[in-house]
């Protein structure tokens, strides 16, 4: 069965935005953005809320600007083609390889799990993020710590009440001292 992962850059001190909305903090460097480049081609499909899917939208068109280097060239020619699925009540249209999604958050991920496909289920955005974990729908989280602390905003773990124990499958330090954790969801034996 495909894994759903969830993955953001991330403040020392839990949030994907600042109280300001901004996340300029998480502007990546080489090293930082080769390993987005390696993880989104391990994704067969990306599930994104509204406000991700807008700031996304750059990458649609981001192959006619001449003055992006080669790994944004590269990581353009694997977004563009990826399947999205946008999760909007506001939208009514999206562009490229997007749809809007017909069913709720679980249908989605159900319909995408039988279908046929070895990579991953890709989740973007806090807010779709949250609503999956509280529904037992995350797999692995994803998580690069930059070594900042913004004080509040969008936080990257959704706030339920409930324990979920994670196994450690990878870490990573980049010379820019972001630190990239990978866990997995530990699943209780049925």
């Amino acid at each position: 069965m495909r894994s759903v992962t969830y993955s953001m850059g991330v403040s020392l001190d839990g949030y994907i935005v600042g109280p300001d909305g901004g996340f300029n903090w998480t502007e990546p460097d080489e090293e930082v953005f080769r390993s987005w480049i390696d993880e989104i081609r391990e994704v067969d499909v990306h599930l994104l809320g509204r406000r991700l899917y807008e700031t996304m939208l750059y990458w649609e068109t981001a192959d006619e600007d001449p003055s992006l280097d080669e790994s944004m060239v590269e990581w353009t020619a694997l977004w563009k083609p990826l399947p999205k699925v946008v999760f909007s009540t506001t939208l009514s249209a999206v562009q490229g390889h997007a749809r809007l999604a017909s069913g709720s958050l679980a249908e989605e991920i159900e319909r995408l799990r039988a279908e046929p496909g070895e990579g991953d289920i890709a989740i973007g955005g806090a807010t779709l993020a949250a609503e999956a974990a509280a529904s037992d729908l995350i797999d692995e989280y994803r998580a690069r710590v930059y070594p900042v602390l913004v004080g509040g905003g969008i936080p990257f773990f959704p706030r339920h009440e409930r324990r979920v124990q994670l196994e450690l499958i990878e870490t990573r330090t980049f010379r820019s001292r972001v630190v990239h954790l990978r866990y997995r969801v530990a699943r209780q034996a049925d």
